[in-house]
């Protein structure tokens, strides 16, 4: 085998195969991970239980969906279908996490609010607090969609 193909088929077997995929799933990981650490900056306290929980920065939905149409983006160019369904995708989601789920959980937290403040034999008094970390913030949807393109990008450069 010549330098010339062993080099090729080195670098085949060590590009991921699906980038768009593992660009996606890596940014995904990537964000879930640096949630305990942001909260830890911002409130002073450690919570491991933030690697997998939805809310928080950054937002791990946009980073998966940014990386993935970066990632398609970056393989196939922004012409085709691939891309325009990944962008309308990802439009969704983002939009989704800083309108809807957004305002879920701060309904949510409201709520939470109303019912500690009902007296002990009141019938929902004692019922399990609503989950209030649904959506995100303009910035935290930023900052995912900044990591999932980084991520697509340098998953690109070294393939």
């Amino acid at each position: 085998m010549a330098d010339g193909d062993a080099a090729a088929a080195l670098s085949s077997s060590v590009a991921p195969a699906n980038l768009p995929l593992i660009s996606a799933l890596l940014a995904c990981a990537i964000a879930q991970f640096l949630k305990p650490f942001t909260t830890w900056l911002k409130d002073k306290k450690w919570d491991s239980r933030k690697i997998v929980s939805s809310g928080g920065m950054p937002s791990s939905h946009s980073a998966t969906v940014t990386a993935l149409a970066s990632a398609i983006a970056l393989e196939g160019g922004i012409g085709g279908a691939p891309f325009a369904i990944a962008v309308v995708l990802a439009c969704i989601v983002m939009y989704d996490a800083t309108g809807i789920r957004l305002h879920a959980g701060r309904q949510a937290e409201l709520l939470n609010q109303i019912v500690c403040e009902l007296p002990p034999e009141h019938p929902v008094a004692h019922v399990r607090p609503l989950r209030d970390s649904l959506g995100h913030t303009p910035l935290q949807v930023g900052v995912g969609g900044l990591l999932g393109f980084v991520v697509a990008f340098l998953l690109r450069s070294t393939a």
